[in-house]
């Protein structure tokens, strides 16, 4: 199938199939005798596997090793498991820190009067550096 149609069945845009070919996370499609890429069946299965490993937050980094362990059947699964439980603890962290940054715009927000005078303890935290959570 050409590359619109491996695009349209994995979920991914033509144009992340072609840079996922380049930096040689999928393997590069086979040109047809028009030149056109030709995407097999396997192919598509692995952009769709890579599609939703980066639904769920796995960088391309993570995808390649997912990747692998995908195509190595003598895999052992608690690799798959480790890299799952990083990724969960990572977002975890993410989201403690986003939580602590809305805290704290929240807490610059209730100090500022937001009047028309020019006083503004936004303005004053982000200068001193008084709005740290």
């Amino acid at each position: 199938m050409n590359i619109s149609e491996a695009a349209r069945r994995s979920g991914l845009s033509s144009k992340t199939i072609r840079y996922y070919e380049e930096i040689g996370l999928i393997e590069p499609a086979r040109r047809a005798d028009n030149g056109y890429r030709q995407y097999s069946a396997a192919q598509v299965e692995e952009m769709q596997f890579l599609s939703r490993a980066r639904n769920v937050g796995f960088d391309l980094d993570e995808c390649r090793q997912l990747l692998g362990l995908h195509r190595d059947h003598s895999r052992q699964s608690r690799h798959a498991r480790q890299l799952v439980l990083e990724k969960s603890a990572d977002l975890q962290r993410r989201i403690d820190e986003l939580v602590a940054m809305k805290a704290t715009l929240e807490a610059m927000a209730e100090r500022c009067r937001g009047d028309e005078g020019p006083e503004c303890a936004i303005l004053d935290d982000l200068a001193t550096g008084g709005g740290r959570a």
